[in-house]
């Protein structure tokens, strides 16, 4: 395929991608609505099958439809937890010093869901950050384990506000990866345990539903994860 045909089916799809993203807009295909066949569809936009086809390939994986086989192609839920669902994998692939400007977006938003939560949280929710608590305790020396308990910690916090699309943007830049870094370098300076003080003080702040207090022991936290990370990133830079 020579660079103008290539070029020419990348603007057939991006074409099709636009009109498929219109009518979902406009409500013509609502969620859950199914698609009509692929031949119909591409008349009905006046595109080619191949385009639509690849506009089709594009949108299921960016979860916005979702094809069935043997069924149909229908619109997904376009619930944020789908659309959002591959925040976490590009924040994986970002390089060490774009990870810090993750920290600095998660700093600026964190605090503030905190703060919310604390307004929203149900007692039950409390009751299983108490019992999460217990356990990072317990695996104070364990970093596989203490990211699964700070994952579920956050998200729990976040979770309570609920607003799903924060819940999501939040659990997306919240990554894996950073994390582990982060509390590698915490086991390795021995300062775990200072920072699941900083998970207890925030647990005390929302038990007593302080949203201030609860918003400044949010921000302390974020601040003592971007400095170790910062240190990590560092080390790993002067090691290279």
């Amino acid at each position: 395929m020579t660079a103008g045909a290539e070029g020419a089916g990348v603007a057939l799809t991006d074409d099709a991608i636009a009109k498929i993203r219109s009518m979902i807009q406009s409500g013509e295909l609502p969620p859950g609505a199914r698609l009509p066949p692929e031949p119909q569809l591409a008349a009905q936009m006046g595109l080619s099958r191949s385009g639509v086809r690849e506009a089709v390939k594009v949108l299921e994986s960016a979860r916005v439809l979702d094809v069935r086989r043997g069924d149909g192609t229908y619109v997904t839920s376009l619930a944020p937890r789908l659309l959002l669902e591959g925040l976490g994998v590009a924040v994986e692939l970002l390089r060490d010093d774009t990870l810090l400007e993750v920290m600095e977006v998660r700093r600026m938003l964190e605090p503030v869901a905190t703060g919310l939560a604390a307004l929203r949280m149900a007692d039950a929710d409390l009751d299983e950050l108490s019992r999460i608590l217990e356990e990072m305790r317990t695996a104070a020396d364990d970093a596989e384990k203490l990211i699964r308990f700070d994952t579920a910690f956050h998200h729990t916090v976040v979770a309570a506000t609920g607003n799903e699309t924060l819940t999501s943007l939040l659990d997306g830049l919240s990554s894996r990866t950073v994390r582990a870094r982060v509390w590698r370098g915490l086991i390795e300076g021995n300062s775990a345990h200072q920072t699941i003080d900083e998970h207890h003080a925030i647990y005390l702040a929302l038990r007593a539903r302080d949203q201030s207090l609860a918003q400044a022991s949010a921000l302390m936290h974020v601040n003592t994860s971007e400095a170790w990370l910062r240190r990590v990133l560092a080390v790993q830079a002067t090691d290279a």
